[in-house]
């Protein structure tokens, strides 16, 4: 996978912190923004993933639907038994 560069432009204390903390972990700066990015994007999928299955769920009957399904079951029930 070929690597592509890139220029930003961040405040002189982030700048600081990225290059103290590269210089701790014994890699470059590239490497550390891309774990960065790479880490950024996982969590932003997973947060879209998550509320994606919270607005599935989120779709419950209402009031008058549960009252209908309920009223449904009754009748099939009673139904079954006459049979």
């Amino acid at each position: 996978m070929g690597s592509i560069k890139t220029a930003i432009s961040l405040e002189k204390p982030l700048f600081e912190q990225i290059e103290a903390l590269a210089k701790e972990m014994e890699i470059s700066r590239s490497r550390l923004f891309g774990m960065a990015a790479k880490d950024f994007l996982e969590r932003y999928k997973n947060r879209k993933l998550l509320e994606a299955i919270n607005d599935a769920y989120c779709d419950m009957p209402s009031d008058e639907e549960s009252e209908l399904f309920a009223e449904m079951l009754d009748r099939h029930s009673d139904m079954v038994k006459e049979q």
